[in-house]
């Protein structure tokens, strides 16, 4: 079990040169339960994106823990009355640990619950600090090196205990997930097809190719919009034997209407034709200034006028 949290601080206590991150940082640390060892990463906050490139990394180079035991932060629960009976609530997150990769989330309902990694969070604000003050480090980038290569090995060293059992329950990636993992690691969200095969997704319009290799796309279909960590967007179908990406180019700007499209086929050009004016359909230029009493007037019929005077 791999406990996991995110600590906002100014962790370069005013040195840092990254734009937008000049007065706090976020560490996002994970500490696996049974030895203590940890695994951290400075970064902007604790959002999807974050959080996504720190587990990609995590699990390319350990493997899938069994358990990840976290708060109930947005990022990784859907806060709402209705998701509690609700399955089908979950976050981008909780969709990837437990669909894509099928490592169990449990969520803990206080800070001491997950006192371990609470505790170490209060450890490195002190020791991390003067550590990177004495190296003289001010940016993401350095800091990260330092603490992957110079802070946890010898952090790890003087506090790490042995597991009571020997072994290593990290999970091994297969080739498939090895191979999927910036589509595994993706922002999902399902929209359907429009009539004119066009995607809208963020204010952003994606026509769908005439011809698809992988697979037939009717009106209304849903489709999956992926929306990888380096902003590259996929367009994909699930089927019968699976997931098949679709073929696409993004327009320019938003597609005109389909019903103010002037369709050749049944445009009809206007006539100068002017009907006569004892046709029926002007009948009422010639009624216009005549009251008519108890009379119906059928243009093609005989009619009486009773004219009041």
């Amino acid at each position: 079990m791999i406990q996991y949290d995110g600590s906002y601080h100014d962790w370069f206590e005013g040195r840092c040169t990254d734009e937008g991150m000049e007065q706090e940082q976020c560490l996002l640390l994970a500490i696996d339960d049974a030895t203590g060892e940890p695994t951290a990463k400075l970064a902007k906050n604790e959002s999807v994106n974050e959080t996504f490139k720190f587990w990609r990394d995590y699990v390319k180079q350990r493997g899938k823990p069994v358990f990840i035991y976290i708060d109930q932060f947005s990022t990784y629960k859907v806060n709402h009355k209705n998701a509690v009976d609700n399955k089908e609530f979950k976050t981008q997150f909780q969709r990837v640990m437990e669909e894509e990769l099928d490592i169990e989330v449990i969520f803990a309902h206080t800070p001491q619950a997950k006192g371990r990694v609470e505790r170490m969070n209060g450890t490195w604000q002190d020791r991390l600090i003067k550590e990177m003050r004495l190296a003289k480090i001010s940016n993401i980038k350095d800091a990260n090196e330092f603490i992957k290569k110079e802070f946890i090995p010898k952090f790890s060293k003087k506090f790490n205990v042995k597991a009571k059992k020997k072994g290593d329950l990290h999970r091994k990636l297969d080739k498939k997930e090895k191979a999927n993992l910036n589509h595994i690691f993706s922002i999902k969200h399902t929209r359907k097809v429009r009539n004119d095969f066009v995607i809208q997704y963020k204010n952003r319009y994606f026509q769908l190719a005439q011809t698809q290799k992988n697979a037939t796309v009717y009106k209304k279909d849903e489709v999956i919009v992926e929306e990888h960590l380096d902003g590259t967007i996929y367009l994909c179908k699930k089927t019968n034997q699976g997931d098949k990406y679709l073929d696409f180019k993004e327009l320019p700007s938003k597609p005109e209407k389909e019903m103010n499209v002037k369709l050749p086929a049944i445009t009809r050009n206007r006539t100068s034709y002017t009907p006569p004016a004892n046709h029926p359909w002007r009948m009422h230029e010639i009624t216009n200034n005549i009251k008519v009493k108890n009379q119906l007037i059928f243009p093609s019929m005989t009619f009486l006028l009773v004219i009041d005077t």
